[in-house]
């Protein structure tokens, strides 16, 4: 017998032992005088729902027991309709934890007279015995205090959210009751506690038989898409009553008609996806017929087994239409249903049931974690049974778990809890691993699980240290409430868990007043080398932000100068800088790309260059990202020593559209100024999935220090990578090889009385995803001079190194770096020829003027009455630079 075939089972018998738990319970509601017996159902539509309750059982792993099914399998040959009824209740009614009467426009409640079982820190499944006298075909709901979630959750409540509670209406179980007079519903529990508990269970349902019901429409895709249409960067295909969207790119959406008076509603998606990620819903009305951000509720789609998304709305004007991202990036989505219910309705009607349950223990499994001799081990490990949920459940964590993740992180030694069963376990730390992959069985012994780190590439060893210089420990993802947002040492579990040396964990509008506790103008005490974690902040939700979000490192001083909090701070982004970097402040825009990823039109009839780079769309800049930052960087500022310093420092990558960030980036390389690249996540606003999805990797000469580290960011002796890609060792020789100068080196400047020849070499690696063959695509490492590809090698994918040499002629001033797109790029060399500025690209100042003029007519609005003559000379001054710039070129050509 086979490893695989063992493993299944085993977990058939540890599923076959939860059921003997969940529904071998006795037959409690006996102790119910008013438990409700049915006299009279049609035999076979009830044996036709009982064998989809059967099979949807089977489907979550947790079947009726043999004796069961022999006994409800042979009422099939039963002819008399009073004996299949009565014995059908007399198979399924113990497995019952409560039961719902719909008789006279009425809900009712029975309750059980025993606990219902569960297991701490696991479901377990449960049937819930429906009697419908009316003949309803409606959603039966349910809702409990202590099923509410415990991230958001008042300190005061969190001890009595124990319980994790969902029906299951997956297929094959129909979404809506079935208006037989007896059906069975499934229902699973998932307890959080240990002991005797209790719970208020409460069940709802329209009872309405008329057009007037909550349900404004019923998607069901049995005969096509019904009136859902791909409209951006997907496609839509049905068949087996399911809708299924293949979306490819970073924006893909479908949406629908629909009419509705205005009010609040729900809109409930069964659905599985491929991948994990961000559901976003967008509606618009008859008098505003556009999705917008400010109609847009997001919500975390997990890529476990069919899962029901419940998204309130509340809509102002009347209802148009809804439309639906299913994930912001390639994915393959699968819809059993869509509902739209109107909840500000008053014809649902709901019952409350008082239930005891009895929570035991689950078991105690231990990760041991091997990894490189003296360094702190913390590890990622996502946990699914095999039904796919994730453990510990996500509704139910907080701190140091994230409910946003799917993944927890656990050092050596430590264990996690889990209910008896078949779990696979996925292990890994950070993108250099390689991730490993373990079935585990629980019994009912405590469990030993051993995992071994395995790096396919370890820039530390050359020394090129990564770090994100945006990851925040409150708003977005995190919760308000208990707490409000996490404390160092959760954010240090994050960083040290992704492999992350350096973590800049910005404060923001969002808890501002609570996490601003933490900046000490150093590294935090808890950082345990060599992962290092330093509180600073981001400019974003007060002062400055609307003109573009600045990240400002390496602040000796938290807070703008008159006053204690973020209410007061200048709404100039130039004047933010200006104290900033009076302190030493290392500084540049966030997430780059937003407000740049839309146009108004092109810059005349110029080309765009490989791969959409550079290229000569107009953005609105109408966003919070590189926006003023064109006017910025034209400027210096007064420095720590009183010297005049350039305004900004890097520009954030690896968090928005690459084009748009490389874009921007390139055109302010081509007008001289020496920006550099840095790597970014804007964790968890822009991704919650985990911290470092970007990073930028710092050359630090001995020991790793923060200074060096970000230091090396504005002296460029680094690159950027999103993990995949690797360009470590950049250097340039001008001697045809005899000596070689690192990037970063002498602030990256070569300077040439005349043309010159330059010989380049770096150490590459690219891991990309294999094929569907399970071929390792090839990845192509281009030197870029000015913008564009001047010489590309073609390397495997496979994440094997190779030692690459470039040659290029340079007979003008320029900048010279690598890249391997969209995964990698380095900083660049500028070299001046004969004392002349680099001025590559007439079009790329012409394109700086144009995004000035642009951002002027779209900020001008947010600045304040006192700031703004600061802003219009701000303005005025990168108008003349750029204008001096174009009359360079003027003069040159005369």
């Amino acid at each position: 017998m086979n490893v695989a075939m063992s493993l299944c089972r085993l977990a058939a018998l540890t599923s076959f032992i939860l059921l003997a738990i969940a529904l071998h319970a006795p037959k409690s509601q006996a102790a119910d005088p008013a438990w409700p017996q049915v006299r009279q159902v049609d035999a076979q539509p009830l044996l036709l729902q009982v064998q989809r309750l059967s099979e949807a059982l089977d489907f979550i792993g947790r079947p009726l027991d043999g004796e069961t099914q022999q006994a409800l399998a042979a009422l099939r040959n039963e002819s008399d309709d009073a004996i299949v009824v009565a014995k059908v209740q007399q198979l399924l009614d113990p497995h019952c934890i409560t039961a719902i009467s719909i008789d006279d426009g009425k809900l009712t409640t029975s309750r059980p007279g025993l606990p219902v079982p569960v297991t701490n820190g696991g479901w377990t499944n449960h049937l819930v015995k429906v009697c419908n006298a009316m003949g309803v075909r409606s959603h039966l709901t349910v809702t409990s205090p202590n099923a509410r979630p415990l991230p958001h959750s008042p300190p005061e409540k969190v001890a009595s959210r124990w319980l994790g509670l969902s029906m299951y209406d997956g297929r094959p179980m129909q979404p809506d009751l079935s208006g037989l007079e007896l059906e069975y519903r499934i229902i699973q529990c998932y307890s959080a506690r240990i002991g005797d508990l209790s719970a208020t269970l409460t069940f709802s349902a329209d009872l309405s038989q008329t057009d007037d019901s909550q349900a404004i429409r019923k998607w069901r895709f049995s005969e096509g898409a019904d009136g859902w249409n791909a409209m951006n960067q997907c496609k839509i295909t049905t068949g087996g009553e399911q809708l299924t969207v293949k979306s490819f790119g970073d924006d893909p959406f479908f949406g629908t008609a629909v009419q509705a008076d205005e009010g609040e509603f729900q809109v409930r998606i069964r659905a599985q996806s491929d991948k994990e990620g961000i559901l976003q819903l967008f509606w618009w009305t008859k008098d505003k017929p556009q999705a917008d951000g400010r109609r847009r509720v997001n919500v975390p789609i997990t890529s476990t087994a069919n899962t029901t998304y419940e998204i309130n709305i509340k809509v102002a004007g009347e209802l148009a239409g809804l439309r639906i991202d299913p994930n912001i990036k390639p994915a393959t989505l699968v819809v059993d249903w869509i509902d739209l219910i109107r909840m500000d309705a008053t014809i649902d009607k709901s019952q409350s049931v008082e239930l005891d349950f009895e929570s035991k223990p689950a078991i105690p499994v231990k990760l041991s974690i091997q990894d490189k001799p003296g360094l702190p081990v913390v590890a990622a490990f996502e946990i699914r049974d095999s039904y796919g949920r994730s453990y510990p459940e996500q509704t139910k964590r907080l701190a140091p778990d994230l409910f946003f993740q799917s993944q927890v992180y656990r050092t050596d030694g430590q264990t996690i809890s889990l209910p008896p069963g078949a779990y696979t376990v996925k292990c890994w730390r950070g993108p250099h691993s390689l991730p490993q992959v373990k079935q585990i069985v629980v019994k009912d012994q405590p469990v030993d699980a051993d995992f071994a780190i395995t790096r396919w590439i370890d820039p530390t060893e050359l020394g090129w240290w990564s770090g994100d210089h945006h990851i925040h420990a409150a708003g977005c993802l995190h919760y308000v409430n208990p707490t409000e947002g996490i404390l160092p040492k959760q954010m240090l579990l994050q960083t040290m868990g992704e492999d992350m040396n350096i973590g800049c964990c910005l404060t923001w509008g969002p808890c501002f007043d609570y996490q601003k506790q933490f900046f000490t103008g150093s590294v935090d005490d808890v950082s345990q080398y060599p992962y290092l974690i330093r509180y600073d902040v981001e400019v974003s939700g007060f002062g400055s932000h609307q003109s573009g979000h600045l990240n400002l490192l390496r602040l000796n001083e938290q807070i703008y100068p008159g006053g204690d909090s973020k209410h007061h701070w200048p709404t100039l982004g130039l004047n933010t800088l200006r104290w900033a970097k009076r302190q030493g402040a290392v500084c540049g825009p966030a997430h780059s790309a937003n407000g740049l990823n839309n146009y108004i039109g092109r810059l005349g009839d110029y080309q765009d260059g490989p791969k959409g780079l550079p290229h000569f769309n107009l953005p609105r800049m109408d966003g919070i990202g590189a926006c003023e930052y064109v006017v910025d960087i034209t400027h210096e500022v007064e420095g720590p020593d009183g010297k005049p310093v350039p305004a900004v420092d890097f520009i954030s990558t690896m968090d928005t559209s690459r084009v748009d960030e490389l874009n921007m980036w390139y055109h302010t390389l081509n007008c001289g100024y020496r920006v550099r690249a840095s790597g970014e996540t804007d964790f968890p606003c822009i991704s919650g999935q985990r911290v470092g999805m970007g990073r930028v990797y710092v050359k630090v000469p001995g020991k790793l220090t923060f200074e060096d580290w970000i230091l090396g960011i504005r002296e460029g002796r680094s690159y950027i990578s999103d993990g995949t890609g690797h360009l470590m060792d950049f250097e340039a020789s001008l001697d045809g090889g005899k000596s070689y100068l690192p990037v970063g080196g002498d602030n990256s400047e070569i300077a040439s009385d005349a043309g010159l020849t330059m010989n380049c070499r770096a150490k590459c690696a690219v891991r990309l995803a294999p094929d569907r063959n399970g071929n390792s695509p090839q990845a192509e490492v281009e030197l870029i001079v000015n913008g564009l590809p001047v010489e590309t090698k073609i390397i495997p994918g496979d994440g094997s190194r190779h030692d690459l040499q470039f040659e290029t002629k340079i007979d003008s001033s320029s900048w010279v770096a690598l890249r391997t797109f969209p995964n990698a790029h380095t900083n660049p060399f500028f070299v001046e020829i004969g004392d002349k500025p680099i001025r590559p690209s007439q079009a790329s100042v012409q394109w700086m003027q144009a995004c000035t003029e642009q951002c002027w007519n779209v900020k001008q609005r947010t600045y304040a009455a006192n700031e703004m003559q600061d802003a219009r000379q701000a303005y005025q001054h990168a108008r003349e630079t750029y204008q001096a710039m174009l009359d360079e070129f003027n003069t040159a050509g005369e």
